[in-house]
């Protein structure tokens, strides 16, 4: 997906760049939607440093292809299908007891038409936040194994759009709106780095959430002609328009800056420490996506959801 017309890109870092000077050699990652887009520079300039790079995807075949260049003896391929938990669990399974330094929770959906998983989540909310938050609570072992350790999940400034409903996270009630869904997908990532960061951080693991701009990547397939008028002018205005390199850079970064260490938690934008936003058009992270509160709330809210408390899945979780 493109703009009607070349775009002017924002100042800034590439993930290469932000990866140079950093000996990765003894050091594994895991980058899910690792073969398109954002996903595929972060596996790019992690492996280039030296780290042996698991890209996790649905279609194995095609990342062959779009990883053609870099793999090799640093690079793997392995299928993951965030949207399914059963196959999340057979990759956690697969995993074993595998260092892991790096989690990089990457892959997701963006406004697609109305649909569900086959948990009966729905499908944004499914995907982008319940799929990684079983696979780095399943993968906290290695992590912490393999500490001092990093996850790293991304998120959007589309979070702006949508607090976490939880009376109706699934759009069972009220009519479905996607960007609204995408917008409560990405609070969720935020609020989940909050609280994992909050519940690891002793055992030497951190989480931050990361914002990369506006980059055009196969994710936006989904937004209609109107939706994508609406976000270039925003974004030409606003200077948001980053390549996929220099999208991936804020990622790389809060995989790898030591500066960082004692950040855990944070929302990052543009390779810094987002600022604290009053409201709804200004830039940062809103309030309701640093509620700690409700980071927590979520928390239980998902471990019903996909099965690791103690009374077991539910669809409805107040």
């Amino acid at each position: 997906m493109q703009p009607n017309n070349t775009p002017e890109y924002a100042p800034g870092p590439t993930a290469d760049e932000i990866a140079a000077g950093h000996d990765l050699s003894g050091r594994t990652a895991i980058v899910t939607g690792g073969a398109s887009g954002l996903g595929l520079e972060t596996v790019r300039a992690l492996a280039g440093a030296g780290a042996q790079v698991v890209a996790a995807v649905r279609d194995t075949d095609a990342a062959r292809v779009t990883l053609a260049d870099i793999a090799g003896p640093t690079v793997e391929i392995e299928r993951l299908d965030l949207a399914d938990l059963e196959s999340v669990r057979d990759f956690a399974a697969r995993w074993g007891k595998r260092p892991l330094h790096y989690l990089i929770n990457n892959a997701g959906v963006m406004n697609p038409p109305f649909g569900r998983t086959p948990q009966a989540f729905e499908i944004q909310l499914g995907t982008n936040h319940l799929g990684h938050f079983l696979l780095t609570r399943l993968l906290t072992p290695a992590l912490a194994e393999s500490a001092p350790s990093r996850v790293v999940c991304l998120t959007s400034g589309a979070h702006a759009f949508a607090a976490f409903d939880f009376e109706d996270p699934n759009f069972e009630r009220r009519p479905y709106e996607p960007r609204l869904a995408y917008g409560q997908s990405k609070t969720a990532n935020a609020l989940f780095a909050l609280e994992f960061d909050r519940r690891h951080r002793d055992l030497g693991i951190h989480a931050f959430s990361a914002a990369p701009g506006v980059v055009y990547t196969p994710l936006m397939r989904h937004m209609t002609d109107e939706m994508m008028a609406q976000l270039n002018a925003f974004a030409r205005a606003a200077g948001l328009i980053k390549t996929p390199q220099q999208g991936a850079a804020t990622t790389v970064w809060g995989a790898l800056a030591p500066e960082l260490e004692e950040q855990g938690g944070r929302y990052l934008d543009n390779c810094v420490v987002a600022p604290h936003a009053s409201g709804p058009g200004e830039r940062g992270v809103q309030p309701h996506a640093r509620d700690a509160h409700a980071a927590e709330r979520l928390w239980e809210w998902s471990e019903r959801a996909v099965g690791l408390a103690s009374d077991g899945p539910r669809k409805h979780v107040p």
